[in-house]
C-alpha cells in the first residue's frame, strides 16, 4: 500500500471481531454478515493469528479449503494487534471498554508488554493483576472449552483475556485437532481453539516461501477439523488482524524525541508520551516531521473519531499516549524499547487495508 491511502475504521456496529462470539452464543439470531453456515447447534470457532483477508485472497491455490468456504472479510479493531484484538474477540468489546489497547501499553507510569505480561523491572503478574487490568469476562460470562498451546495457559495476558474458561492444552498441531474434535463428540455446545503458527512465520520471514507454507499447513488444520468433527457442525474461522512485510525502520525525529518522555504501543502504532507541558510542542513536531508517511493524531482524535469503540473508560484513555504515530505505506516507528530475539520483517498495528481485514468463514462438517 502506498503512503497517502485512506485507513480504514472498525466497524463496531457491525462485521467486526468484536461481534462475531455474541452472534454465534446466540446462534438463533445471528446477524446477516454471519455465514448462514455458522448457524448451528454445535460451533467451533478457530482463530488464526495473523491472517488477513487480503493475504488469503492473494493466495487461494494455497488454501483450497478455506477458499471452498462460505462467507467473506470483517474489520478487527484498531490498533489491529493480537493483545488488543484477541481481547476484543473474548469479551466481545472495543478496546476502549475492555482497555487492553495495545501490545505496550502505559500502566501507571510502566510500559506494560501485555503479551508477555511484563514492564522492564521483569513479570508484572503480581503488581498489575490481570483480571483487574482487563475485568470483563469472556464469551458473556459462559465457561466454554478453549484449546491453546499448552504454554499458553497459565501467562498473564492468557489471565487477562480468557479467565474462567475450561482449558485444554495442545503441544502439537495434531493434538489441537483431537482436543476440539474429541470436546465436540462430548457434547459440547461451543469450542473456542486458537492457533498462532501464521502470525509467528509471518513475524520472523515475511510474507514469502515460509508465509505460503504457514498457510498451507493452516489450511490443512482446517480441513482436518472438518473432516473429523461430528456431521452438522459448524466450523467458523476467523483471525485478529492480517499483515504486510515492513521496509523501512523509521527513527521519530530528534525535536519530536525531545518532546517524549516514553514510547508506547509497536512500530506499525506508535503511542508517544509527551513530557510535561510539551503535549502542544510534541505534536507540532510530529506533524512536521511525519505526517507524510503517518497519520498523526492526539488521543482526543482517535477518541472522537471511535477508532477504539463509541466509548472509552477512564481507565482505557489513560494508558493512551498524547499523539500517535499510525504507519502509512510498509515503515514501521523505531523503538529501542520494543524488542525481540529477531528483526521482525511481517508487522500489523496500523489501520491498512492488508492489517484490518480478516476472513470470516464457515463451513459444516
Amino acid at each position: 500500500m502506498a503512503a497517502g491511502e485512506s485507513y480504514v475504521l472498525p466497524e463496531y456496529g457491525g462485521g467486526c471481531i468484536t461481534n462475531v462470539v455474541p452472534a454465534l452464543l446466540d446462534w438463533p439470531d445471528q446477524p446477516l454478515w454471519l455465514p448462514a453456515e455458522a448457524r448451528a447447534e454445535r460451533t467451533v470457532l478457530l482463530l488464526l493469528d495473523g491472517l488477513g483477508w487480503d493475504q488469503l485472497c492473494d493466495r487461494r491455490s494455497l488454501a483450497p479449503c478455506m477458499s471452498s468456504m462460505q462467507g467473506g472479510p470483517i474489520l478487527t479493531i484498531a490498533p489491529s494487534t493480537t493483545a488488543a484484538a484477541l481481547t476484543s474477540v473474548t469479551t466481545g468489546l472495543p478496546p476502549g471498554e475492555h482497555g487492553i489497547v495495545g501490545y505496550r501499553m502505559l500502566v501507571e507510569h510502566e510500559v506494560l508488554n501485555v503479551l508477555r505480561w511484563s514492564t522492564p523491572a521483569g513479570d508484572a503478574r503480581r503488581r498489575l493483576v490481570p483480571g483487574e487490568l482487563q475485568p470483563e469476562l469472556p464469551f458473556e460470562g459462559q465457561r466454554p472449552p478453549v484449546v491453546t498451546r499448552a504454554e499458553f495457559v497459565d501467562t498473564g495476558f492468557t489471565h487477562a483475556h480468557l479467565a474462567g474458561v475450561r482449558f485444554k492444552g495442545y503441544r502439537v498441531t495434531s493434538s489441537l485437532v483431537t482436543q476440539v474434535v474429541e470436546l465436540v463428540e462430548a457434547g459440547e455446545p461451543f469450542v473456542y481453539a486458537y492457533y498462532e503458527g501464521v502470525d509467528k512465520v509471518a513475524h520472523e520471514y515475511g510474507l514469502g516461501r515460509f508465509y505460503d507454507a504457514e498457510l498451507a499447513a493452516a489450511d490443512r488444520i482446517v480441513s482436518d477439523l472438518l473432516d473429523q468433527l461430528p456431521a452438522g457442525t459448524a466450523l467458523v474461522v476467523t483471525a485478529d488482524h492480517g499483515q504486510l512485510e515492513t521496509g523501512e525502520m523509521v527513527e521519530p525525529h530528534p525535536s519530536v524525541l525531545a518532546h517524549t518522555a516514553i514510547q508506547s504501543g509497536e512500530g506499525r502504532f506508535r503511542w508517544l508520551h509527551a513530557r510535561p507541558g510539551r503535549a502542544a510542542a510534541l505534536l507540532e513536531a510530529a506533524i512536521e516531521h511525519h505526517s507524510g508517511h503517518a497519520w498523526v493524531r492526539t488521543r482526543d482524535d482517535v477518541v472522537k473519531e471511535g477508532w477504539f469503540g463509541p466509548r472509552v473508560t477512564d481507565a482505557a484513555a489513560s494508558r493512551l499516549g498524547d499523539v500517535a504515530l499510525v504507519a502509512q505505506g510498509d515503515i514501521a516507528f523505531h523503538d529501542p524499547a520494543d524488542s525481540g530475539p529477531f528483526r521482525l520483517v511481517g508487522r500489523h498495528g496500523s489501520l491498512t487495508s492488508a492489517e484490518m481485514r480478516v476472513p470470516l468463514l464457515a463451513a459444516r462438517a
